[in-house]
């Protein structure tokens, strides 16, 4: 084990400690009496970095990273339903991330095809009336998985209450190629004048265009990564960007609401 992987151990050990104690559970308590409840953002986008390089630090097999990252999924929508969040917009896989080793990719594709098969069945989806889609290149997937993203679809599309997104096998640039041939294609068939194109013609054409917001309020990513990595590239031009270092499998709701916390002090202008 390096020395990452020892420092990592040790954090985890000082955490399990603060958890037993109580400790955390007491500051879970006063970070969310801070919070004002009329200001919990609508919309949150979650960039869940940091699966691979957790199972590297224990020296555990990738699956069991995916594993971890996935069941904690689960976890961060229970929390932001909780909290009053309507929309949650995941980074699950981009298109980049298919370029990996298949040996790296196929733990990946068997944990996503068997959480989106627990989606389909959990009673939960339907009685919070979660309405649960993929965005991106999903025909870069194996069958096996659009299937059961394809049905995923099917059974939530008239739900309301909730708005759980997928963003797999997704990349905003691409996403904002596609849009514009959308609409180059609409031009070329008349239906609209190149005068005619602004903003609003080229987010109705986006693969978020059915969400009741687009843009998300929040964006998060753990790991400790500063970037965006094409995720929401359009949609996130005002959001409010919250960087940690944690990695996504060690995500806490305390990380969750001192990210909220960090949104709600500061004031959003708009470029005003």
């Amino acid at each position: 084990m390096g020395k990452r992987g020892a420092m990592r151990m040790l954090i985890g050990i000082i955490r399990h400690i603060l958890n037993i104690s109580g400790a955390y559970k007491v500051y879970e308590w006063y970070l969310e009496k801070q919070l004002d409840p009329n200001k919990i953002p609508n919309h949150i986008g979650i960039i869940m970095d940091g699966n691979r390089r957790w199972s590297d630090s224990f020296m555990l097999d990738r699956l069991n990273g995916y594993v971890m990252g996935a069941d904690k999924v689960y976890k961060a929508v229970e929390w932001c339903i909780g909290l009053g969040v309507r929309q949650i917009t995941l980074y699950v896989l981009s298109t980049e991330n298919l370029r990996r080793s298949k040996e790296d990719l196929e733990p990946l594709f068997r944990v996503l095809e068997a959480k989106l098969d627990n989606l389909y069945h959990d009673p939960i989806v339907y009685e919070k009336r979660m309405r649960i889609k993929a965005i991106g290149r999903t025909g870069m997937l194996p069958e096996s998985i659009r299937a059961k993203i394809h049905r995923l679809d099917e059974a939530t599309k008239d739900h309301d209450a909730y708005y759980i997104t997928l963003a797999v096998a997704y990349g905003g640039r691409g996403e904002i190629v596609e849009s514009i041939r959308k609409v180059a294609a609409k031009v070329k068939r008349g239906e609209i004048e190149p005068d005619d194109i602004d903003e609003k013609v080229i987010e109705e054409h986006l693969y978020t265009k059915d969400l009741p917001k687009q843009e998300p309020d929040l964006i998060i990513r753990t790991s400790g990564e500063v970037r965006l990595s094409g995720f929401l590239l359009w949609q996130s031009a005002y959001s409010e960007l919250v960087f940690l270092d944690v990695l996504w499998p060690e995500f806490r709701r305390i990380d969750l609401l001192r990210a909220i916390r960090m949104y709600q002090n500061r004031k959003r202008r708009y470029g005003l």
